[in-house]
């Protein structure tokens, strides 16, 4: 099979604990990409948090894609045009906020280039914003302040406390959004039937290729749906249990150049 488009997770697949891209993975994604072949950032990251890894891949320079907020959002590099964008129903926000205060967790959102929160001192919040290297940006009133249409939110706590209230909210408001977690202490709230995998099926009808044509790569929970689905699905050998019980091969860590490992073994 020759493979023709390679998705890619960002934090712990892409990039390595210090969330860097080595200089052999660079290279070797440059090289891929010379060659014709198709790059995909797959990420729950906001475009904010993802758009400095596109540029340091010149995702631009040579036709990649982003794929934000879990899918909800497509963009085509090199034209910056929105080819996918679902939003959540704007009624669900309040009900998010709710039920955030009843199970005394966090709740936060994004507006252009900050996340938007009413506590900012949440040790969580602050992993989130190191990781899209995002401000943090207080706001008196969430429900009143997200008054636009957002991609998703993102409630966190710890995490065994979080399985709870991901049950919880799931059953709450089952057929209005989909909610899973892409990390232990993160929720991801995100429009109805969203995930990597749905949205990948899309942008590749509109690339014209097949599930067979794609190579997926992830670590995390949210990147359970794409690994299942893509023609080759692969887990970073530092992957959740979960994950790597769904891929077809588990690569190196991302700190041992796991994603050059896949690129000079599945890609001429």
């Amino acid at each position: 099979m020759k493979y023709k488009v390679l998705v890619l997770d960002i934090d712990g697949t892409l990039t390595n604990s210090k969330k860097e891209i080595t200089p052999d993975t660079k290279q070797a994604l440059i090289k891929l990409m010379e060659s014709g072949i198709k790059v995909v950032l797959a990420s729950g990251r906001p475009v904010a948090g993802i758009q400095p890894i596109a540029e340091q891949l010149e995702l631009k320079k040579y036709g990649g894609y982003i794929l934000a907020f879990n899918g909800a959002r497509i963009i085509e590099c090199n034209t910056d045009t929105v080819i996918h964008d679902q939003t959540l129903p704007i009624n669900i926000i309040p009900k998010l906020y709710d039920l955030s205060k009843e199970y005394n967790v966090n709740i936060l959102s994004y507006d252009k280039d900050a996340i938007i929160s009413e506590i900012p001192d949440d040790k969580y919040l602050e992993i989130e914003a190191r990781i899209n290297k995002m401000p943090i940006r207080k706001v008196d009133s969430f429900k009143q302040y997200i008054d636009y249409p957002v991609n998703k939110c993102l409630i966190t706590g710890d995490g065994e406390y979080l399985a709870e209230v991901e049950k919880n909210i799931k059953d709450r408001l089952e057929g209005e959004i989909t909610v899973y977690r892409s990390e232990a202490f993160f929720l991801e709230c995100v429009p109805l039937n969203i995930d990597k995998a749905t949205s990948l099926d899309d942008l590749l009808r509109y690339l014209g290729y097949t599930k067979e044509e794609m190579i997926a790569c992830g670590d995390g929970y949210n990147d359970i749906s794409m690994i299942e689905y893509a023609g080759l699905g692969v887990a970073m050998a530092n992957a959740k249990d979960e994950v790597k019980k769904v891929a077809d091969f588990i690569t190196l860590s991302n700190d041992d150049e796991g994603i050059t490992h896949v690129i000079n073994k599945f890609f001429d």
